[in-house]
C-alpha cells in the first residue's frame, strides 16, 4: 500500500487534513461575510494566485504585484490593504503551510506510539503533506537559499520554530533523557534540516509510483534513525 493512502495512529491521515480544511477559513465562505470575513478572502485569494503562479514555473522573485493582483482579480492599489509589499505576501505563503503541518506532526508525537513508530508515522504524514501543498514546499526550496534576505531570514526561523516544538515533545516523551535540552534541540534542528532537504526529493517523485514513494519514506526513515542512534550513544561533555 501506498504511503499516500496511509493511515496515522489509527486515524486516516487524510481524514486529519480534511478535518483541518473544514476549519479553515477557505471552508466557511458560503455562510454570510462580514466586512472583515471579506478582507480575509480577499487576502487568501492573493495567496492561492501566489502559488498558482508559482506552479506555472520560476521563483517567487519572478512574481510582480501587478501579476498576482491580477490572477486574484483585484485592483494592483487593493493590494495594499493585505500587504505591505511582495515580502510580506512571501511570509503568508511561508505561514500557510507551517503551522498545520506543525499540528499534525505534533498529533502523531501525542499519540502515545512508540519511539520507532512515531518516527516512521511522522515521516508519512510528512511526505503526504507535502506531495498535497507543492507549491508551499517548492516556495521554500527555492526561497531558503536565494532570493529575499527577509523570506530567508524568516524560513530560518520557521525550521527554528519547528525544532524547538519537536525538542519539547521529545523531553515530555522522555526521549534521550540523558541529553542536555541544548543537545536535544540539535538532534532535533538536524531532524528538521533533513525535513526540509527532503522536500525537493519527495517532489520529484511521480504520482503512479507508489514503489519510488514507499522506497524514499524507508531511506528517510533510516536517516531519522541514525540520527536518534547517535544522539543516543551521544555522551555530554563534562
Amino acid at each position: 500500500m501506498s504511503v499516500h493512502q496511509g493511515w496515522c495512529t489509527g486515524v486516516p491521515i487524510r481524514g486529519i487534513l480534511e478535518r483541518m480544511k473544514r476549519s479553515s477559513p477557505r471552508s466557511r465562505r458560503e455562510q454570510p461575510e462580514s466586512r472583515e470575513g471579506r478582507k480575509l478572502r480577499t487576502r487568501q485569494r492573493l495567496v492561492d494566485a501566489a502559488f498558482s503562479l508559482l506552479d506555472e514555473g520560476g521563483g517567487f522573485q519572478s512574481l510582480s504585484l501587478r501579476r498576482v493582483a491580477k490572477r486574484a482579480r483585484i485592483v494592483p492599489n487593493a493590494f495594499y490593504r493585505h500587504f505591505a509589499d511582495m515580502d510580506e505576501l512571501g511570509l503568508a505563503l511561508l505561514d500557510e503551510g507551517g503551522r498545520a503541518l506543525r499540528q499534525l506532526l505534533r498529533q502523531v508525537r501525542e499519540a502515545g506510539l512508540p519511539d520507532e513508530e512515531i518516527l516512521r508515522r511522522s515521516v508519512e504524514v510528512y511526505v503526504i503533506y507535502v506531495r498535497e501543498h507543492p507549491s508551499a514546499f517548492g516556495f521554500v526550496s527555492h526561497e531558503r537559499n536565494g532570493g529575499s534576505p527577509r523570506i530567508r531570514d524568516a524560513i530560518r526561523r520557521e525550521m527554528r520554530y519547528f525544532a524547538s516544538e519537536m525538542a519539547a515533545d521529545l523531553t515530555a516523551l522522555d526521549v534521550l533523557p540523558n541529553m542536555s535540552p541544548s543537545s536535544r534541540l540539535m538532534v532535533s534542528q538536524l531532524v528538521v534540516d533533513i525535513m526540509v532537504d527532503a522536500a525537493a526529493e519527495i517532489l520529484d517523485l511521480p504520482g503512479t509510483r507508489s514503489d519510488l514513494e514507499n522506497e524514499l519514506v524507508d531511506r528517510f526513515v533510516r536517516r531519522l534513525v541514525i540520527v536518534f542512534l547517535g544522539a543516543r550513544a551521544w555522551k555530554e561533555p563534562a
